[in-house]
């Protein structure tokens, strides 16, 4: 008789039922793994870009920052100056002036006669201010036309303003006027001028560039959503 037989109160060695240790896997080969660390939020993006991330679309060794922060006129470049604003809008309104008032001597643009003491003088007067009208009209687009042009292609500045050394710059970046922004900003500077009430609007325009804060912009300027700086590198 074999001595291999487990006693009688003792299930064999290969005894299906009987309950063994659960075996533990194999460690793996790059040791023990540890959980990955928690993700914090995303970070902000530029407040110009809607949040995206996304450097501004201008070159910041440029303007030193974004415009905006503690300090509104921190990473813009100078505010310019009243006298040289004044000086190249003076510049500016005699390149247009000069040559319409040429043409207005050569074809009778402004005619101011007021004799009626006839029915031709009747005549003539309402063609006189018949004209007129047409040529206020010239006038009103070759101002408008001007302002526009030279400040969207030109770097922001017209020839006064480039005499100057200052330009027209967007306010939330600093880039160039596009053609929308330079057009609005020229129908308010212009149209009431040359409409209604010239001598009166130049007063208005003048105070709202003197007494804003801190941007020095004019009604024609927040029209645009522009502003005038240096141009000095």
């Amino acid at each position: 008789m074999s001595n291999d037989q487990p006693p009688p109160d003792q299930p064999p060695e290969d005894d299906p039922f009987r309950k063994k240790p659960p075996e533990t896997p194999p460690p793996s080969a790059g040791g023990p793994q540890e959980p990955p660390p928690p993700q914090g939020p995303p970070p902000p993006g530029s407040p110009y870009d809607g949040g995206r991330g996304q450097p501004p679309p201008y070159d910041p060794g440029a303007y030193g920052g974004a415009y905006g922060g503690a300090d509104p006129l921190a990473g813009m470049p100078p505010l310019a100056d009243f006298g040289k604003r004044f000086v190249a809008r003076v510049i500016d309104t005699l390149i247009i002036f000069v040559p319409l008032l040429v043409l207005s001597l050569v074809f009778g643009g402004w005619d101011f006669s007021t004799d009626n003491s006839n029915g031709w003088d009747e005549f003539t007067d309402e063609m006189n201010s018949g004209r007129q009208w047409l040529w206020s009209l010239i006038s009103l687009v070759a101002y408008v036309g001007y302002d526009t042009v030279m400040t969207s292609r030109r770097n922001g500045q017209t020839i006064g303003k480039s005499v100057m050394n200052i330009r027209v710059a967007m306010l939330n970046d600093g880039s160039v006027p596009d053609a929308a922004s330079s057009l609005m900003r020229a129908v308010v500077l212009w149209v009431p001028a040359l409409v209604c009430c010239f001598c009166l609007w130049w007063i208005v325009i003048i105070l709202t560039i003197l007494t804003d804060k801190p941007y020095k912009q004019g009604l024609h300027d927040k029209a645009g959503k522009t502003v005038v700086v240096s141009a000095a590198q």
